[in-house]
């Protein structure tokens, strides 16, 4: 089991290691798709706007030169404003201001405004001067769609206008200067379009069903949004405001320096990116190209991007994680049988440890490695076996032999003490004829003439009988000497 385990660990490692490369890969691939395709939308975006600025650029740029024919006739300006309309679906309303006293016929403010009722309604003052609570809450000489075309002296879109100066819809505004003869601004001629026509143009064209696309103007106000009430109520200074994720406000901080790029920030808990890009106009001969300050970007939930990322990821961590599991079981099914002759081989040395010679190794057909040391193990068992039954022979015979061996010794012992028994008694039987042998030899040597000659003779006598006793007791010696050499030969 250890084996199959560091097996597929090793595997594991280098398959971790593999998926690791291919999903960072995939990560990037992913990422650089999604950009590629929010670079493509954000470019098919501003094109489409910019169609619809360009278009009302120009019908306000014809009505211009025409009006400019009649700016003694300010009962033609209504007719102007209403055939801008008229003439061009984007442009929701239109206005033509003066500067005050510019009719002195007139009241010291004149403005004709005229603007949308519904998708095709016109609403129309039933008077032809709109005095200054007509658009707005504030003199139409003190609104920036005026005030701004005035300072700068050329045509311009202003910034959305919301609840500013209106309670109607959110609007930006296309504005131009009336230049009289002579050169000196006597009016501004406006066009707007409404904010969210522009947004439902776009939102035709996200990328993913949870994206969508934003624009924002210079001071951070909403152009396009998916979500009206940021059109209408707030700014991206009002989220931040509120509390918004400070990546949020890092995001917008790119956007309106007017940088090229992407960010991740916060929303509600969920991660977004951001890819963004100024709002650029295409030249066109006799077109005003001056910077809007505008910022483009799309809005893409991090799941949006990377779902089927993860998706594939889920996918690939399951198929990689059965694998594993597959080749685990399959490993240990491998190394259970190709090991199996190990264990039996285990199991034989045990046996053969605890002195069961007999069992051999079954014989194997198997000419690799196992069934070769196998096969080898039987023959070492073999000729073991054979060994040791001729030590057990041989121990036999040394164990018979030793027996014989024990008993020779035991009588050999035997005769021994018996010889030194026999020893001592022969001792002390001798001792007394050689000692009465010592006694005659000095006495016959202290007599000197014949009176002492018949003990002479007695005592020789004696000496002889006493030798003869000793020559017995000796050759009995050599007898039993010569017996006991019969008996014991080795």
């Amino acid at each position: 089991m250890r084996l199959s385990l560091t097996i597929v660990s090793a595997i594991a490692i280098l398959l971790a290691a593999a998926i690791s490369i291919m999903l960072y890969y995939s990560r990037q691939s992913v990422k650089n798709e999604s950009l590629g395709n929010a670079s493509q939308t954000l470019e098919a975006t501003v094109e489409q706007i910019d169609n619809i600025l360009l278009s009302v650029e120009q019908t306000t740029g014809n009505m211009y030169w025409d009006l400019l024919k009649h700016l003694d006739q300010p009962d033609w300006m209504q007719l102007y404003c209403q055939k801008m309309i008229e003439t061009n679906p984007h442009i929701i309303g239109s206005a033509i201001a003066f500067e005050p006293g510019f009719y002195p016929e007139k009241d010291s403010l004149f403005m004709t405004y005229v603007r949308r009722a519904g998708t095709n309604e016109l609403l129309t003052s039933s008077e032809p001067i709109i005095q200054a609570d007509f658009f707005g809450n504030r003199p139409y000489n003190e609104q920036i769609w005026y005030t701004k075309p005035l300072e700068t002296g050329r045509p311009l879109w202003i910034n959305p206008l919301k609840n500013e100066d209106t309670e109607e819809e959110a609007i930006t505004s296309f504005c131009l200067p009336i230049y009289a003869s002579g050169g000196r601004i006597v009016g501004v001629l406006g066009a707007d379009v409404a904010l969210s026509t522009l947004s439902r143009i776009v939102h035709s064209a996200k990328p993913t069903p949870n994206a969508y696309c934003t624009l924002l103007g210079s001071d951070g106000s909403y152009i396009i949004h998916p979500d009206s009430d940021k059109l209408y109520h707030q700014t991206v200074f009002t989220q931040i405001e509120k509390g918004a994720h400070p990546s949020l406000a890092e995001a917008v901080g790119y956007m309106m320096a007017g940088k090229t790029g992407y960010n991740t920030f916060w929303q509600n808990n969920k991660a977004y990116y951001i890819f963004y890009k100024p709002f650029k106009r295409a030249l066109v001969q006799g077109r005003s190209t001056e910077d809007l300050g505008w910022s483009i970007g799309i809005v893409y939930p991090k799941d949006d991007i990377f779902n089927s990322y993860i998706q594939m990821l889920s996918i690939v961590l399951l198929i990689a994680v059965s694998a594993l599991l597959i080749l685990l079981v399959l490993c240990r099914m491998f190394t259970h049988r190709q090991l199996l002759p190990l264990r039996l081989l285990t199991k034989t040395a045990q046996n053969i440890s605890e002195g069961h010679y007999d069992n051999l190794v079954p014989e194997t057909w198997k000419q690799d490695e196992i069934g070769r040391l196998q096969n080898n193990f039987r023959q070492m068992q073999q000729s073991l076996a054979t060994h040791v039954n001729e030590l057990e022979q041989l121990t036999t015979h040394l164990q018979e032999r030793g027996e014989v061996l024990q008993s020779a010794y035991e009588q050999a012992q035997e005769a021994d003490r018996m010889k030194t028994a026999f020893l001592h008694n022969m001792t002390n039987q001798m001792a007394t004829p050689v000692n009465i042998i010592e006694k005659n030899v000095k006495s016959l040597s202290d007599l000197h003439n014949d009176k002492e000659k018949k003990k002479v003779e007695y005592l020789i006598t004696d000496i002889q009988q006493q030798g003869i006793k000793v020559t017995d007791l000796l050759n009995h010696l050599l007898k039993i000497s010569d017996q006991k050499n019969d008996i014991n030969p080795s």
